[in-house]
């Protein structure tokens, strides 16, 4: 990886159940992950997820509590 894949490589990625990660941004997602529409250096993509994500339970386990 050169410094020009890390100043722009990633983005950050985000699974149906609401957990995110940064996926290289040159490379097709896997299953089950969409863009969610940021991109740039790894440490920016790792930052706004830090900002983001601030309920690490997964959205089924937050839905089912959410009915009881």
């Amino acid at each position: 990886m050169t410094a020009t894949d890390d100043e722009n490589g990633y983005r950050v990625v985000r699974n149906d159940e609401e957990q995110y990660s940064i996926w290289r941004a040159d490379r097709e997602l896997p299953a089950g992950w969409h863009a969610e529409g940021t991109e740039g250096a790894r440490q920016e993509c790792l930052d706004h997820i830090a900002a983001v994500w601030t309920d690490m339970r997964p959205l089924s386990l937050r839905r089912r509590l959410a009915e009881s």
